[in-house]
């Protein structure tokens, strides 16, 4: 008798009806015609093109860079610090009242997120980003603006892969959260 599962109920129907219609006219032809074209690409390429981020395995490496564009160098990191400098107390820079009480307590300059040189595509959200020692260094989010057409190309100077830093997680698991002992399991300490 729950009010939202009776909402759900009663639109499950109509919910249905859309999807169905919506994978037969847009999302099929659309996969059939990305598959002639994928195809089109391998007669034309073969596998000198990597394949996409679709649940294809793929490694690639790339190194801790920021960039310039018209005349404005954008660092390689960010860290706490910068976070509670932007916090207005306003949307959208408002603070949760945990992290603003969290405020003396957090390393100010631990690293919060970090660019690389990777080329990044929808799809490697949540990978992970390791070093030459094969230690985690954070996970793969976004991209910086300039990476929205890297279905199409690739310009090293100014596409950025953004990564949130582990030491992030670390610091804020311990130090806002509380979460000492899921820090331990975490960094095997």
């Amino acid at each position: 008798d729950d009010p939202m599962i009776q909402l759900f109920l009663r639109n499950d129907p109509a919910a249905r009806a859309v999807r169905k219609t919506w994978e037969a006219e847009v999302a099929g032809p659309t996969d059939r015609a990305a598959e002639r074209v994928a195809r089109a690409k391998f007669a034309a390429y073969g596998d000198a093109v990597y394949p996409d981020a679709t649940f294809t395995p793929r490694l690639s490496y790339g190194k801790v860079a920021g960039w310039t564009y018209r005349g404005t160098t954008v660092p390689a990191t960010t860290n706490f610090a910068g976070l509670y400098e932007r916090a207005t107390g306003a949307e959208p820079y408002q603070l949760a009242p945990r992290w603003v009480a969290a405020k003396g307590k957090v390393n100010p300059d631990t690293v919060y997120n970090f660019v690389t040189t990777n080329d990044i595509i929808g799809g490697n959200s949540g990978s992970p980003v390791v070093n030459a020692k094969g230690e985690v260094l954070g996970a793969a989010f976004d991209g910086n603006i300039h990476s929205l057409g890297g279905a199409f190309g690739y310009d090293g100077s100014i596409n950025r892969t953004v990564v949130v830093a582990t030491s992030a997680a670390t610091e804020a698991l311990s130090k806002v959260y509380g979460q000492t002992a899921l820090v331990k399991e975490l960094t095997g300490k």
